[in-house]
């Protein structure tokens, strides 16, 4: 699996800010339905002081909402950015989840996405649940260009690399 496979939107500049939040479940198809369409809703009347914000918006993987802002018109201020916040907070109170646990890893483990408590990264290591090649969700990236290059990545190449070392 590879970010080609996820059809992330074109026409956003690589340098477009992006908001990664990782469910600590996954989203059923309804769920999942219902949520793209407030996420699409939130993104054609996102406004930055007044003005527009090209935004795009998406539940990918059953598990990860990703916000995608290009800045190429409108900078996106605290203000919008807070709104960002406000819906992701709404999805989390309709359906019961937690969109900002830090400290759960998620990985790609036979085409589907597992979480792993950060604290017990060295025993599903030790025990093959995943391996140095296993896909991370690097859910630190920041821009549409890391979006596209650097969200799914072996654990190898990840930052957890200095952690298993």
């Amino acid at each position: 699996m590879n970010t080609k496979e996820l059809n992330f939107p074109t026409g956003f500049s690589p340098a477009s800010r992006v908001w990664i939040y990782q469910s600590n479940r996954p989203f059923n198809e309804q769920e999942v339905l219902e949520i793209n369409e407030q996420l699409l809703q939130f993104t054609e009347q996102w406004n930055a002081h007044g003005a527009p914000v090209k935004g795009w918006g998406r539940v990918m993987l059953n598990h990860v909402v990703i916000l995608i802002a290009d800045e190429t018109d409108t900078t996106v201020s605290g203000c919008s950015t807070d709104s960002s916040v406000r819906i992701i907070k709404s999805i989390e109170r309709q359906y019961n989840v937690n969109m900002f646990d830090r400290l759960l890893l998620g990985f790609i483990v036979k085409d589907k996405v597992q979480l792993l408590p950060m604290a017990q990264l060295s025993y599903a290591l030790e025990k093959g649940f995943i391996d140095e090649n296993t896909l991370y969700l690097n859910n630190t990236v920041l821009t549409k260009a890391d979006l596209d290059n650097k969200w799914l990545v072996p654990l190898k190449e990840s930052w957890l690399s200095a952690k298993i070392a």
